[in-house]
């Protein structure tokens, strides 16, 4: 009855431009499990455990036009039934919405629960919403989400990560490597930051021997250098020519990752981890990093991601977004710089659809909206699902 209310009193409220409205909406939690347990170097610190499977919290939305939309969010490690729970707190704020006004809605969700703040856990939630407004946005344009924004390429310069780990052995290192470049990926990122700088040392000089000086090169830290480590390992790391060090430092020291900018020729980027536009707004004010890497559902959503890109073009920053291809395919695809998409194949369990990748790039595919589609196998690993309104 409540949401029901809720949904006449919006439609009431709404002006002749509204052309149709949120009538239904799915939360589902889904946990995703990994064939390997993953260790990066907060594992072999000890801050973390190896992560063994991925939280999903996915939101389906329908309207009264028949108009749908899918979004969804995630969580590594801890975390995952947090967002379901805050999800299903909120859903019904949509309700009798007009899924066009998608910035209005963002705001309304987050008031929904002002309490718990614009950063973290409750605006990760709000992601998946946000998203799956846009999925419907373009959708209901007949478009590719990059096409609706305004896309300055069709393909994107695409990247493997999920090769290079520090749980794999320097054989299979090169071996994943190997694959990936012949599955048409354009560049290798390996894991960096073990306790002892001399083992970084020797992987990265049999990767970058065993690539070639052609092929791009990153190295990621995961935070775990302080400052003199970060300094000494990044002068160390010169000679291979990497693309870029990723995360030597903690994500919240702007002020060390500017100084280690200014002082290294190769790149440094950063912004993962950052759960908002504000916080990364503290890198970009700083000039402390040469490359931004946003996740669009970690700082709330597209909507606060479009914002960000733009302040990051402005200050010239290079663009480099960090996990959820499936989404950030398209929003790179839309950035004016030519970036780089993190390839994960982690993820294609969950859906039907694959993004093709050729000649070192992937590429934006015809299909509406973010052009997925939940698999079977997604529906047998949801552990948890809500419904609001009605089909």
């Amino acid at each position: 009855m409540t949401t029901s209310h809720t949904a006449t009193h919006a439609a009431q409220q709404a002006g002749e431009a509204t052309l149709d409205r949120v009538s239904w909406i799915r939360v589902s939690s889904v946990v995703l499990p990994l064939a390997t347990p993953i260790s990066d170097a907060k594992v072999l610190t000890g801050r973390q455990k190896p992560m063994t499977e991925v939280a999903f919290l996915f939101v389906e939305l329908a309207t009264e036009e028949g108009h749908e939309g899918i979004g969804f969010s995630y969580s590594k490690r801890a975390g995952g039934p947090g967002q379901f729970a805050h999800a299903q707190e909120i859903a019904p704020t949509l309700l009798g919405e007009d899924p066009s006004d998608i910035a209005k809605i963002w705001t309304k969700l987050v008031w929904a629960g002002a309490s718990v703040g614009r950063s973290g856990l409750s605006t990760q939630a709000i992601a998946a919403f946000d998203i799956a407004l846009w999925d419907l946005k373009a959708k209901r344009a007949g478009l590719p989400l990059a096409k609706l924004l305004g896309a300055h390429r069709d393909t994107v310069r695409c990247y493997n990560t999920s090769g290079g780990f520090l749980h794999t052995p320097t054989e299979e290192l090169l071996e994943n490597a190997t694959a990936s470049l012949a599955s048409g990926i354009g560049g290798i990122k390996i894991k960096v930051g073990q306790p002892d700088g001399k083992e970084d040392l020797c992987r990265l000089t049999a990767v970058r021997e065993h690539l070639g000086d052609g092929v791009p090169l990153m190295v990621d830290a995961n935070q775990q250098w302080d400052r003199p480590t970060a300094q000494r390992m990044g002068r160390a790391f010169e000679e291979f020519g990497l693309v870029w060090i990723e995360e030597p430092l903690d994500a919240y020291d702007a002020a060390g990752h500017a100084a280690l900018a200014a002082s290294l020729d190769t790149s440094v980027a950063t912004g993962e981890m950052l759960a908002s536009v504000a916080e990364h707004w503290e890198l970009i004010r700083h000039n402390a990093a040469d490359i931004i890497q946003p996740d669009a559902p970690r700082i709330g959503g597209i909507t606060q991601f479009l914002k960000l890109a733009t302040l990051a073009e402005q200050h010239h920053l290079q663009l480099a977004p960090h996990f959820a291809m499936e989404i950030h395919l398209h929003l790179a695809a839309a950035y004016p710089q030519e970036p780089w998409v993190e390839h994960f194949d982690w993820l294609e369990p969950l859906f039907n659809e694959r993004l093709e990748i050729r000649d070192g790039r992937m590429r934006v595919s015809a299909r509406p909206g973010l052009g997925i589609t939940l698999s079977e196998q997604a529906r047998a690993w949801t552990g948890a699902k809500a419904e609001f309104g009605a089909r």
